[in-house]
């Protein structure tokens, strides 16, 4: 087996929906002497030094911190942390089961695993009032290993927002495989590629009961609906490979820089092209991929698509995305866009990169300026040239009682809480 081989069956059997551990790699780097780098006025406050395979966060009302793991740790998938006496601990674990996406919202819990989502009423006290016996409210999702993260959204109208990636790179008969054509139709998009809404009130829900919302999508793991415009928003991670897979058409340059990884607005019925299309941030338009006729610079069928707001460098790998409300940073974050990267894999010969979290100042909904670096530093001391070597991966984002910023890494388990002017 080739080098090449055996990393790309290693990554790809382990980046189930961004997650990804690189068991060939070691990191002698010390956390004790790891600092966030931030803008002037702000602080980071270390909540859990290492926790589990942390995803999403969510921040109830109470300051309580709901944590879910990629995978379970000592049988349990949700994790709760308290503030005691300017000390967090873990005051309660529950849910069997692994996964990425975790909301509060009305009085309930949200939480999924790769296949279903659940629901704990929260009692009187604000806590979940029987974490034994969650609500099942969606099952039955597609769930085949890569990308198979669900993230979730809600509205204000009681719907619940579901990803549901595409287990694919880009549709191909065999899945990354050097040669092989781009399936058409693509079968895919039937289940998976897209997002589906549901009611948040009905039980056992599946395909059938909910609202293919938008199609065209390889992978959304940063999902948030924006109170401000009533609207969904999206982050997408694109493709890979394009010279690994076809080096008669793309150097190792354009691989490593293309596609852009695109920030979507969705509308019901949006359309953004995977597998067809990928968003070519050079020439500032979609273009038809190899796999189906493609050769970089051919528009064909991805003339009509939607087009993305706006387009980060390729491969940073977006795992979530949070439109701040609070009032503790200052004005110009209000209603804006954080945005977390988990880091690239796949940008060899170059040096990975993502590994942060940036802002995007919104206005009417739409982005105002060009984003900027909020939280840096994650990879550490050294230069990150594999995959697997940086020190931290941001992953969830949430905002607290307070207008504080949590930032999960789901590398080594941290979460830090984000404070202005402390």
């Amino acid at each position: 087996m080739s080098t090449f081989q055996f990393r790309k069956n290693t990554l790809i059997a382990l980046f189930a929906g961004g997650t990804i551990m690189c068991s060939f790699c070691t990191d002698r780097r010390s956390a004790a002497d790891f600092q966030l780098k931030l803008p002037t006025g702000f602080k980071a406050i270390t909540v859990v030094e290492k926790l589990g395979v942390n995803r999403h966060i969510a921040v109830n009302s109470n300051g309580d911190i709901y944590v879910k793991l990629n995978r379970t740790k000592d049988g349990k998938g949700i994790y709760v942390l308290r503030d005691v006496i300017g000390k967090y601990e873990v005051i309660k674990s529950f849910g069997d089961y692994g996964g990425t996406g975790i909301a509060i919202k009305n009085g309930y819990l949200y939480a999924s695993s790769n296949s279903e989502v659940f629901r704990y009423k929260l009692n009187s006290s604000n806590e979940v009032a029987d974490p034994d016996h969650p609500e099942k409210i969606i099952t039955g999702l597609v769930d085949e290993g890569e990308h198979n993260a669900k993230s979730i959204a809600l509205d204000n109208s009681g719907n619940i927002f579901v990803n549901i990636g595409a287990p694919s790179n880009a549709c191909q008969v065999l899945d990354r495989t050097k040669g092989s054509p781009g399936q058409d139709p693509c079968p895919i998009l039937q289940k998976a590629g897209g997002v589906w809404e549901f009611k948040v009130n009905k039980l056992n829900q599946s395909y059938e009961n909910g609202i293919h919302y938008c199609t065209g999508t390889r992978n959304l793991v940063g999902l948030d609906w924006n109170n401000s415009v009533n609207q969904l928003y999206a982050m997408q991670h694109g493709r890979d490979q394009l010279a690994d897979l076809y080096p008669d058409k793309y150097t190792t340059d354009q691989s490593a820089n293309l596609p852009g990884e695109e920030f979507f607005e969705i509308k019901k019925g949006s359309d953004f092209g995977w597998p067809y299309c990928y968003y070519d941030e050079n020439q500032k338009r979609k273009v038809l991929g190899p796999e189906y006729g493609g050769d970089g610079n051919k528009i064909g069928r991805c003339a009509d698509k939607d087009q993305p707001l706006m387009a980060f460098p390729a491969h940073w790998a977006p795992n979530e995305l949070l439109f701040y409300t609070g009032n503790m940073f200052p004005a110009k974050y209000r209603n804006g866009a954080f945005i977390a990267f988990h880091g690239s894999w796949n940008r060899a010969p170059e040096p990975q990169a993502g590994f942060k979290v940036v802002f995007v100042p919104f206005k009417n909904g739409k982005p105002s300026g060009n984003y900027e670096v909020f939280a840096d530093g994650f990879m550490g001391t050294e230069s990150v040239k594999g995959p697997g070597q940086a020190m931290y991966r941001p992953c969830g984002l949430a905002e607290g009682p307070d207008g504080a910023l949590y930032i999960s890494d789901d590398s080594k388990g941290r979460i830090w809480k984000i404070v202005y002017g402390k």
